[in-house]
């Protein structure tokens, strides 16, 4: 694909007469998910009693899922978006590299949660949870950061310059990364964290056969996983 250059200021292309090569709306309904999960983590984790473990595991479990998917996500975007948009869209360099940085500094955060769950899941203590509610205040501020600017001058680019092929990698490598036993759980938020209620994400995303599994087997399951990280339901 022949580079289109843009402005040095690495401004995203303006000119909506240009074809697109691809539809990179995928972006912005995953990172409702984040913004909506890592949101709640802070609620939810303060909702568990002390010495709660039976209710920890379940935070925990629901928290390592959103980890899980959002170093999935920024490994993909680190492999093989950002070199590709700096060579077929050499403006954006300056965008990316402010990307990268972004990257780098939720790394951060998202490893101090990661080291803060398990002793958190097996006490369920105020002296354990500190660290891990310390970590889910940084990493919902550099998503606060992260997500709007991505939003704005990474995704019109790729829409000018990654094809739906490549986009489709991104997906499955989404997908890939989901935790064993998981799936319906990470279904289920990515669903209800669109503004619709997820009906027209599913329309667009699943064929009719697994919309209609999701009906009959995904979304029972998933209100009783709610359910359980609300801590209204027995476990």
């Amino acid at each position: 694909m022949p580079a289109t250059p843009l402005p040095a200021s690495g401004d995203a292309p303006r000119d909506t007469n240009r074809p697109k090569t691809c539809d990179a709306s995928g972006m912005a309904e995953i990172h409702r998910m984040y913004r909506v999960g890592f949101g709640e983590g802070p609620r939810l984790v303060r909702g568990v009693r002390p010495g709660d473990t039976a209710h920890a595991d379940v935070v925990a479990t629901q928290l390592d899922l959103l980890s899980s998917a959002l170093h999935a996500h920024h490994e993909g975007e680190d492999e093989r978006l950002w070199g590709p948009l700096v060579e077929r869209s050499p403006g954006c360099a300056a965008h990316v590299a402010r990307m990268k940085r972004h990257h780098a500094a939720m790394l951060v955060e998202l490893t101090a949660m990661d080291a803060a769950l398990p002793a958190w899941r097996r006490a369920a203590t105020a002296v354990t949870a500190a660290p891990l509610l310390a970590a889910l205040d940084g990493i919902n501020g550099a998503l606060a950061v992260h997500l709007p600017d991505e939003e704005a001058n990474i995704v019109p680019v790729m829409e000018h310059t990654i094809t739906e092929r490549e986009v489709a990698w991104f997906s499955e490598h989404g997908r890939a990364s989901t935790p064993k036993g998981q799936t319906w759980n990470a279904l289920g938020a990515i669903i209800a964290a669109q503004p619709d209620g997820g009906d027209a994400w599913l329309r667009k995303n699943l064929p009719a056969p697994v919309r209609l599994m999701w009906r009959w087997v995904g979304r029972p399951r998933y209100a009783r996983h709610r359910a359980a990280l609300e801590g209204t339901v027995a476990r």
